[in-house]
């Protein structure tokens, strides 16, 4: 955690905007929407809801890089679109998860890019500015066979993930919005940096050692899409636009349905010790109900205020920081190491003004 503070210490936000990298030509002021009084921009969308349209726009881009690399070693290759080649030792391992997996991982990062480009254009179209973090395509790929040899957004060899979301949707009790905190599912996974890709065909044996990146994988991608899930449905109480709360109720769920089903498919991660780092997958199965892999359907728990009946819910769904939580989550995952301080005031400007929002 205190990686991820310095760099957010480092973010330079008012030389960032006095740029506008973050938002193309003929930048938005940021700092001014946080403190503007409510006006509705072209198209009459407020600035509120364009702020949060523009967040939700770099956040599926990022979405998009990061499943473009799954996508190039492990997803179905599409002969239509650009992309790597496969990596068949890997795609393998993946697919002991479930045999169906680079479809869904094709399908998922087909999905994500279309999120990014529907968001920008409709920004355009109401006279808002769109997204575009090209320039910061710089941080370094895999070196394996099937991954193309250019600059990512995303950085997918160092990552520390948690898998608490595991325990809270099994939870019959326990939900974060009222302040509860759940156990991990692979505990070494919170600790440490591990690589979700093979970084070099290095990384392809031993056989113990790809499964345990594999599975890696498998547990990284629940925990990109909850949280997907979650962000929407938390800036949706934000927004003004009658149409803006409908894109987010549209895109919404498409993350849910993701989430499900990569916690379904991470549940067959084999519990293995890794011979090289040690990482350990425990079996999910041997403990109790709050671990047990086929519990993928959200448990009912406390939502709102405890003096209410329990109730199936997407979790957590608090409004207040939404944006700026969620790049701090993405941060501390180490999905942007590599990056420059640039870029981390940008993330921190979006967010910042997207949790600004009020609706009107």
């Amino acid at each position: 955690m205190e990686d991820v503070e310095q760099s957010w210490r480092l973010a330079d936000r008012r030389s960032f905007l006095l740029r506008g990298a973050a938002v193309g030509a003929g930048a938005i002021g940021v700092s001014r929407l946080l403190t503007a009084p409510p006006a509705s921009a072209s198209g009459g969308l407020t600035k509120g809801d364009m702020a949060i349209l523009q967040f939700l726009a770099a956040a599926e881009l990022l979405e998009a890089d990061l499943w473009e690399q799954y996508n190039e070693l492990g997803g179905v290759q599409d002969s239509e679109r650009p992309g790597g080649t496969g990596n068949k030792a890997y795609t393998a391992a993946l697919s002991v998860l479930d045999k169906d997996i680079p479809q869904y991982i094709h399908d998922n990062a087909e999905d994500e890019q279309s999120h990014a480009s529907f968001i920008n254009a409709y920004l355009e179209a109401n006279g808002a500015d769109p997204i575009n973090l090209d320039k910061f395509r710089t941080v370094p790929g895999s070196k394996a066979t099937g991954a193309r040899q250019i600059g990512r957004l995303t950085n997918l060899m160092e990552l520390t993930i948690d898998t608490s979301w595991w325990t809270r949707y099994r939870s019959d009790s326990q939900n974060p919005d009222l302040g509860d905190t759940l156990p991990h599912a692979v505990p070494d996974l919170a600790v440490g940096k591990h690589p979700a890709i093979p970084r070099s065909d290095d990384d392809l044996r031993p056989r113990k050692h790809l499964q345990a990146i594999a599975n890696t994988a498998g547990f990284h991608f629940g925990t990109i899409e909850q949280g997907g899930s979650s962000l929407y449905a938390s800036l949706a109480q934000r927004v003004t636009n009658p149409e803006v709360l409908r894109i987010l109720l549209s895109i919404g769920p498409t993350e849910t349905m993701h989430f499900q089903t990569w916690q379904d498919k991470a549940g067959n991660a084999p519990p293995l010790t890794d011979p090289t780092t040690g990482l350990t997958f425990p079996d999910l199965n041997a403990g109790r109900p709050l671990f047990k892999a086929n519990r993928i359907m959200p448990e009912p728990t406390r939502f709102l205020d405890p003096k209410f009946p329990r109730c199936s819910i997407i979790r957590p769904t608090n409004t207040e920081g939404a944006a700026l939580g969620a790049a701090k989550f993405l941060t501390a995952m180490g999905l942007f190491h590599g990056q420059s301080p640039d870029f981390f005031a940008g993330v921190q400007a979006l967010a910042e003004a997207a949790d600004a929002a009020q609706r009107q």
